[in-house]
């Protein structure tokens, strides 16, 4: 038995979903190799969880049916089937829509693989494909999410932004629409390779977003630990809830962003970062009519 089984025993069970989550984050580097691995299959797939056999859970995940049981005692329930039941209870208390899993599944059977797309072909495919990607997120992303991020962005002195490599995009729009809206912001860029000298700027008075989607980027979940360390708030736009990134922000965001054809798009992420800043600016609108 391992050592995150046999505590698990000793600790209540966490009652709802959200818990279960915010546990398997807590507790992820604890867990063993396989244990992590159905933790990522739980967090990624929830439909599944709470509508899939145990039999065909394995399969998809990768791992023993008992593996998965191991899971469920590590974090205090007494077998899979108990764990199992606060994903079915969440999906009968909220509005049915099919996973993203399920979603890109039937995408393919409809798209196959054709390698002789006319570009009007392309365009419907790559339009298709971020459709499903911000369906998903307008169905996973919580009020309560976005209520905290604006907050946030209103209560920090200054906004630093950090995303590297193709997740650049998503940083630098978000810096030039906070200015746009009168907001300090200032894009952590790395220019003339001063990339952690920027990062060092971010004091416990102000707001770093950082966005990093698989592969991650070393250099930004290096900054966004230095400014957790610092005491500012972190803001994550990632892909999962275990990214480095994402596992001890204030605010976490699981995006989904499209992918065709080994091209992964950023639509839902921008998508995402242009209704935090007009948020922003909505609420300093309302906080000006009230005062006047």
């Amino acid at each position: 038995m391992d050592t995150a089984t046999s505590r698990g025993q000793h600790l209540s069970a966490p009652r709802d979903v959200e818990q279960l989550r915010a546990a398997i984050v807590a507790r992820h580097d604890e867990l063993s190799p396989r244990l992590r691995q159905v933790a990522q299959y739980v967090l990624d797939h929830p439909n599944d969880m709470g509508l899939q056999t145990l039999a065909v859970i394995a399969e998809r995940s990768g791992v023993q049916a008992s593996t998965i049981v191991r899971f469920a005692k590590a974090f205090g329930y007494e077998g899979a089937s108990d764990m199992q039941r606060l994903f079915r209870e969440e999906l009968i208390n909220s509005s049915p829509s099919p996973s993203y899993a399920e979603r890109i599944r039937q995408f393919k059977e409809r798209t196959g693989d054709r390698q002789d797309l006319a570009p009007g072909e392309l365009l419907h495919e790559f339009a298709s494909a971020n459709i499903i990607a911000l369906e998903h997120m307008k169905d996973t992303i919580a009020d309560a999410q976005l209520e905290r991020s604006i907050e946030l962005i209103e209560r920090a002195r200054a906004v630093h932004l950090v995303g590297l490599r193709r997740s650049f995009p998503v940083a630098a729009y978000m810096a030039y629409a906070l200015r746009r809206v009168e907001k300090p912001a200032h894009l952590i860029d790395g220019l003339a390779g001063l990339l952690d000298d920027q990062g060092s700027m971010v004091t416990e008075n102000d707001l770093l977003v950082a966005v990093s989607f698989k592969p991650y980027a070393d250099e930004t979940a290096r900054i966004a630990a230095r400014a957790k360390a610092s005491g500012a708030s972190v803001i994550a736009f990632s892909d999962s809830r275990l990214s480095p990134i994402a596992r001890d922000a204030d605010v976490a965001f699981e995006i989904r962003d499209a992918e065709v054809r080994q091209f992964r798009s950023l639509t839902a992420s921008l998508c995402l970062a242009q209704t935090l800043v007009i948020g922003y600016a909505q609420r300093l609108e309302k906080q000006k009519a009230e005062r006047r």
